[in-house]
């Protein structure tokens, strides 16, 4: 049985997903640190505070509604994910497109639907073909 486990644990798959959470986690840091400390207190200067949470509160019969919660949280989430596709994505699709240009690989084409071909070559045969004048 332990044997059966450690072969489990070491099978490469589960210590890469280790691996990915570990970094997934310490990258997380960064980004709300960047979030928190750098662009909420830019947004807090610009308009006067970091958060929307008193925003738009309405109360219906002693219960709150606080709409302004959910603003903050989806500007947050806005700002971190265009911190991470500007951290991460675009600089590393400009590092694969750049090794892909040296190593002269090219995207593939993608391949074409057999319908598609297949109405192509009728239209070309039909434009191509001596009309008769008669329709």
């Amino acid at each position: 049985m332990l044997k059966g486990f450690r072969d489990f644990i070491m099978k490469g798959n589960v210590v890469d997903l280790a691996v990915a959470v570990v970094i997934g986690a310490a990258f997380g840091a960064v980004v709300n640190s960047l979030v928190e400390n750098i662009l909420m207190p830019l947004i807090a200067a610009i308009f006067g505070s970091a958060d929307f949470d008193s925003f738009a509160l309405l109360t219906i019969s002693g219960v709150d509604i606080k709409f302004g919660v959910f603003l903050t949280v989806l500007v947050n989430f806005i700002i971190v994910a265009a911190a991470i596709y500007f951290m991460v994505v675009v600089p590393m699709n400009h590092i694969i497109a750049r090794r892909n240009a040296k190593l002269g690989i090219k995207d593939e084409e993608p391949a074409v639907d057999p319908q598609i071909e297949l109405l192509t070559e009728i239209r070309d045969a039909l434009k191509s073909a001596p009309s008769s004048g008669q329709h």
